[in-house]
């Protein structure tokens, strides 16, 4: 049976908890965090803008 891959073993889902203990994670686990967490970052302000968007049309219409 031939040995496999590290292309062919089931991929890790990066999971992370806000103060985890990062020392055990290696150095393209961290990198592929920093990816996961830039992303987040990246929908939060998204979102954000999306918000303060909807928020200053609502400002306008409800101003006296």
């Amino acid at each position: 049976m031939p040995a496999m891959d590290e292309d062919d073993r089931p991929k890790k889902k990066i999971v992370h908890e806000i103060g985890q203990d990062l020392a055990l994670l290696s150095i393209k686990e961290l990198e592929d965090l920093i990816g996961l967490l830039n992303g987040e970052i990246g929908q939060l302000q998204a979102n954000i803008a999306t918000k303060q968007g909807s928020r200053s049309v609502a400002d306008q219409f409800f101003k006296k």
